[in-house]
């Protein structure tokens, strides 16, 4: 009996031992999953500028429900989910107007940041009413920016965002490619669309470089994008647009879901 009584106890001692162990790692598990918020920083791609189904709180911001952001929330659940990337947004924006919900309970982080100050809208604007050499001639310029301006520029963002999320996973999203080469195509000129795609390789090549000075993850989205390029024939891109010009040369809905998603995912 004593045995027994001796078995029995030690039996209970081990169960509650083991429960309380238990017990610990899973409220350390919640507590961890509680820590975790998304904050979407950015500007129109990662807005959702050209997906349409914008809310109306954002205003001018145009943030989409279909923007990649809102739907990588919508998947994974968030223990919060603040929205603050908009469009037109450049690096000072940012400083300025979206870092306020980052905080030690961040987990991730996305941005998508560099093209408005590098001069994107009035390059396309340049390249679509005037000549290949004026074309070239603003590229050029918009290149010497990427080179030697928004490096640092960037570095202020990137440095800001750390210095606020301490704890958070960063992933910085880049830009496609716009235009399918060596194809029949109505409209720009086959040196237009080159120096464009060329110019944003640059400006990808430069991202990348400062996210990964900082630790951060670089999401590439040309992959997932190629083959959906303007004149591919089943682009995940608006062309010019006359009658809502904003959208213009901004992703789809689809571009959102097959494009950004997928590599915000990756990089998760």
């Amino acid at each position: 009996m004593r045995r027994s009584r001796l078995v029995g106890y030690l039996s209970s001692v081990l169960l509650a031992a083991c429960a309380a162990l238990t017990g610990a790692a899973t409220a350390e598990a919640s507590g961890s999953a509680a820590a975790t918020g998304y904050v979407a920083l950015g500007d129109s791609y990662s807005s959702g500028v050209g997906a349409g189904s914008y809310t109306s709180a954002s205003g001018d911001c145009k943030r989409s429900t279909k923007a990649y952001p809102q739907l990588w929330a919508d998947a994974n659940s968030p223990s919060s989910f603040d929205f603050t990337a908009c469009s037109g947004a450049r690096t000072g924006d940012v400083l300025a107007g979206q870092l306020t919900p980052l905080s030690s309970s961040t987990g991730l982080v996305s941005i998508s940041v560099g093209g408005n100050d590098a001069g994107f809208a009035d390059v396309m604007t340049t390249c679509v009413l005037q000549s290949d050499s004026a074309c070239l001639s603003r590229i050029d310029t918009a290149e010497s920016y990427v080179d030697s301006t928004l490096p640092g520029k960037l570095d202020s963002v990137y440095t800001a965002i750390r210095g606020k999320a301490p704890n958070a996973r960063v992933v910085v999203l880049g830009y496609p490619r716009f235009y399918k080469l060596g194809t029949t195509c109505v409209g720009l000129s086959e040196a237009k669309r080159k120096a464009i795609n060329d110019a944003s390789d640059l400006l990808n090549t430069k991202v990348a470089q400062r996210a990964a000075a900082h630790g951060f993850t670089f999401a590439d989205v040309r992959p997932p994008f190629t083959g959906h390029e303007l004149c591919s024939g089943s682009a995940w891109l608006h062309s010019l647009n006359v009658l809502n010009v904003g959208e213009s040369y901004h992703p789809t809905a689809a571009g959102q879901s097959g494009g950004y998603l997928p590599a915000l995912n990756s990089a998760t």
